[in-house]
């Protein structure tokens, strides 16, 4: 049994920096891919980013340049460095995994089986 357990989250001024984490636990388990996805209020799911097992990552272009996504393997755990936030940035943020590599960076939720329980982010104005 894999679970994804994220922590992090919290009430924060725009502007501010928050920092995600994913840390996970069970089986030996070493995903291919990880990523972060965000869902705010009456929205969908939305990717945020991703990154392979070797480190090379993938942005969506809403936070590219503000978050940085990474991750020690060492540690099993990811993180998500939030910078510059935006009262729109207010969501449950999500991690997921998965083991099956993909040439390109898999930003589709079904792409993704293993997922954590959400971590609540609010930034206010």
């Amino acid at each position: 049994q894999v679970q994804l357990v994220e922590s992090g989250g919290g009430l924060v001024q725009a502007g501010g920096s928050l920092r995600l984490s994913c840390a996970t636990s069970g089986r030996i388990f070493s995903p291919a891919f990880m990523a972060w996805f965000r869902q705010a209020p009456g929205k969908e799911r939305e990717f945020l980013a991703a990154i392979r097992r070797e480190g090379t990552t993938y942005y969506a272009d809403s936070v590219k340049g503000r978050f940085t996504i990474s991750r020690d393997n060492a540690k099993n755990t990811m993180y998500l460095q939030m910078n510059s936030l935006k009262p729109e940035d207010t969501a449950v943020y999500y991690c997921a995994a998965d083991h099956r590599w993909t040439s390109t960076f898999p930003q589709e939720l079904s792409k993704y089986n293993y997922w954590g329980q959400g971590t609540q982010v609010t930034v206010s104005s």
